[in-house]
């Protein structure tokens, strides 16, 4: 409790309070993003792995490479952990990973338009990232043009990594802000996020593209499931499943049900 008492406190101020997307502009939304601890993280560590690349450069053809693959790879390995481990239904079985799941995505859908929880919690990304990123890099560096190049490419990837992750998370922010998109192409896919959150969240798991949803058979519109998913917003830790697995439900007070909003207002009017 300490520990996450310190780590509140060393938050800037404008994050020692609650922020919910649904009552929040454009502009209070940059502002927060650019303020919040995870972003800065990644920002800082992206100039820090390019810093680590100049001082030990790799040539320039593995040096794209290494690129262009980072960025190519991280819809696959995102789709892959939303949907087989974010949406799983055996973490919340296990009681040392009943607390990370709850945090990286049960709070997400049980109230996806609370800021705080939206982003990745750091002890679960950066690794993430890393590993997906980086040995691909070094690899690329190896064959392309020897070991010298190993770890100017391996930097190269994992800085693409990161700065990947904070335009994912941007874009994520936006699909659950009171916004309406100019983009046609940004407006699709906040059409297709808010299904996934809102109708049914067993489709849809792309954040800024849907291409590994199409080859794998989850791209859904809402008309092709006319039926609302039960689960949507509990991922299936329902009531009963929380008399067999308690660990969640100790941690969040409970089982919610019922649409965030109303759960919101009800909390609003029992404060009032």
């Amino acid at each position: 409790m300490k520990i996450v008492k310190l780590a509140h406190e060393l938050r800037p101020p404008f994050w020692r309070r609650e922020h919910h997307l649904d009552r929040m502009s454009f502009r209070e939304l940059v502002i927060a993003y650019f303020q919040y601890p995870a972003i800065i993280a990644y920002l800082a560590l992206a100039a820090l792995a390019v810093g680590l690349f100049f001082a030990q450069p790799a040539p320039l053809a593995p040096t794209l490479v290494a690129i262009g693959v980072a960025t190519l790879i991280y819809p696959l390995v995102w789709y892959v952990l939303h949907r087989w481990v974010l949406h799983s239904r055996w973490m919340f079985k296990v009681p040392f990973l009943a607390s990370t799941w709850k945090r990286i995505h049960y709070d997400h859908h049980q109230d996806p338009n609370h800021l705080e929880v939206l982003f990745g919690a750091l002890h679960t990304t950066l690794p993430t990232i890393a590993i997906a990123t980086a040995p691909l890099g070094y690899a690329i560096g190896t064959t392309m043009a020897g070991p010298e190049a190993a770890w100017g490419a391996a930097c190269a990837a994992f800085a693409t990594g990161l700065v990947t992750t904070c335009f994912y998370e941007f874009v994520h922010c936006i699909q659950h802000l009171a916004y309406k998109p100019r983009s046609k192409m940004l407006a699709e896919m906040k059409k297709r996020h808010m299904a996934h959150h809102f109708h049914d969240e067993n489709g849809n798991y792309g954040i800024t593209t849907f291409l590994w949803d199409r080859l794998f058979g989850t791209y859904y519109d809402r008309p092709e499931r006319p039926a609302k998913s039960e689960t949507v917003f509990n991922l299936g830790y329902t009531p009963e499943m929380a008399d067999r697995y308690p660990h969640v439900a100790r941690l969040s007070g409970g089982v919610a049900t019922g649409h965030p909003r109303e759960r919101v207002r009800e909390k609003v009017s029992a404060e009032h």
